[in-house]
């Protein structure tokens, strides 16, 4: 079965599943203490440390393990503000930042702190312009991530990190999905990566400050990873992933060549076979394994259960495949269209038949799943002799909302307009989206007496 959902959790690494199973025999002891096998378990420690410092371009006292890549993100943006805390208390994000960065930041404002998000264009990029004008005389720190998780556009961290270091101002640099695969960013002052995204296993993440960032761990003190990481460290799974890293990153080279190649076949292939498709993220500027692509008209938790029963593993930001209802954060900051998203990310290895497959099954699925949502096949027709209309479409969930205004536009003048009336969060990202898609005129939002009420201008 093909996984293509490396982006969220890689497969094992097999030199990660060869040095997991040597240091559990050889790591288990206590590498804090004294005697031999604590000694062995220094040693193995150590050399970690030392293979996964070499890997970042880092000295190995400036590197720390952490239980996970989240709680490296926690406790990189929280130290650093209570190191910088006489500079000032504002913290600057972009808006598409992963949500462990994006939680911090919320519970820094929660706190008495200030946050600015630079926002990001369709590609899903900052300006390195816009983000140097964020920095202010008080801000402590900056958070960038090398590239998205979800559309896999790469960010402008070189000029970034050089505006941030003209105003004094640390970088945060969230590497967690490129550090396996692309090299790794420059002028940087904390960085922060995730074994599981690399091939290595889960629950080890790792925390970089350079010397001399100021710096000052939060919560109760601890002994161990220089008071950063508090607990026994889980040896046998470091040991892993620092193996795994310097072997992916010893064949990222070549394995990035031929998955980029694999990956533009998608993004072509794609809405050349299937109508009304969006592909976003950078098309240039992008990890060379993934892929994010959002259809018209289509329900995602339905689109990513069909794909499932045919053999392939994706995932998605939908809103439809949401508990909270509510499309990504990262799409809605890009402004791109969100129902029927599918990210397809492609693990090291991947076989172009099983490309091949994927791009024959999909435009079946995505067709079978339209035509039980009733959604409409074929271009808007001539106007009735009509006016302005209003569609009903409170209660009902992504993609019903745009499916109505689909229909619904054919049935009124150029120039005359549709007016939905919906209360699902989605549909404030969806029917713009649309509207650009299809050429029509996105007046704006109203208000209603439930939900929004949404106008759209027939063009053609």
């Amino acid at each position: 079965m093909p996984y293509f959902d490396t982006a969220s959790a890689a497969p094992l690494h097999p030199v990660a599943r060869q040095a997991l199973l040597a240091a559990l025999d050889e790591g288990w002891a206590d590498p804090a203490r004294l005697h031999q096998e604590g000694r062995r378990a220094r040693l193995l420690l150590d050399a970690a440390r030392e293979a996964a410092a070499e890997a970042v371009g880092c000295r190995p006292d400036e590197l720390t393990f952490t239980p996970s890549g989240t709680l490296a993100v926690h406790s990189g943006i929280s130290g650093a503000l209570a190191g910088r805390r006489r500079v000032g208390r504002h913290l600057v994000v972009s808006s598409v930042e992963h949500s462990s960065v994006l939680h911090s930041a919320a519970a820094h404002e929660a706190q008495g702190g200030s946050v600015s998000e630079v926002p990001v264009d369709r590609s899903g990029a900052v300006s390195a312009a816009a983000y140097a004008q964020a920095l202010r005389g008080d801000t402590a720190l900056a958070c960038l991530q090398s590239a998205n998780h979800e559309v896999g556009t790469e960010q402008p961290v070189a000029a970034v990190a050089e505006a941030c270091r003209a105003a004094g101002v640390p970088l945060l640099v969230d590497a967690a999905q490129s550090l396996g695969r692309e090299p790794v960013p420059t002028g940087w002052s904390l960085l922060t990566g995730s074994a599981h995204k690399w091939g290595g296993p889960p629950g080890v993440g790792l925390l970089a400050v350079r010397k001399g960032v100021r710096f000052a761990a939060q919560g109760p003190a601890d002994e161990r990873e220089s008071g950063r990481a508090a607990g026994f460290e889980n040896l046998p799974a470091i040991v892993a992933a620092a193996a795994s890293l310097r072997a992916v990153r010893a064949e990222a080279a070549a394995e990035s060549v031929r998955l980029r190649a694999l990956v533009d076949r998608i993004r072509a292939a794609v809405p050349e076979s299937v109508p009304d498709v969006e592909v976003v993220g950078d098309p240039v500027r992008r990890l060379p394994h993934l892929v994010t692509f959002s259809c018209l008209y289509v329900d995602g938790e339905t689109l990513l259960h069909e794909l499932d029963r045919e053999g392939f593993s994706v995932s998605s930001g939908s809103s439809c495949t949401s508990s909270t209802l509510t499309p990504s954060h990262v799409l809605r900051a890009m402004g791109v269209l969100s129902e029927g998203n599918v990210r397809v990310s492609l693990p090291n290895g991947t076989a172009a038949k099983d490309v091949d497959r994927f791009l024959e099954v999909l435009p079946r699925v995505v067709a079978e799943v339209r035509e039980r949502l009733g959604a409409p096949v074929a271009a808007p027709r001539e106007a009735a002799p009509a006016g302005s209309l209003v569609v009903d479409a409170l209660g009902k969930r992504c993609p019903i909302p745009v499916i109505e205004l689909a229909k619904a536009i054919g049935d009124v003048p150029v120039g005359r307009t549709v007016t939905v009336l919906s209360d699902d969060e989605a549909a404030r990202l969806d029917i713009p989206a649309w509207c650009e898609m299809r050429e029509q005129e996105y007046v704006g939002e109203e208000p209603a007496d439930r939900g929004s009420a949404y106008v759209v201008r027939r063009l053609s």
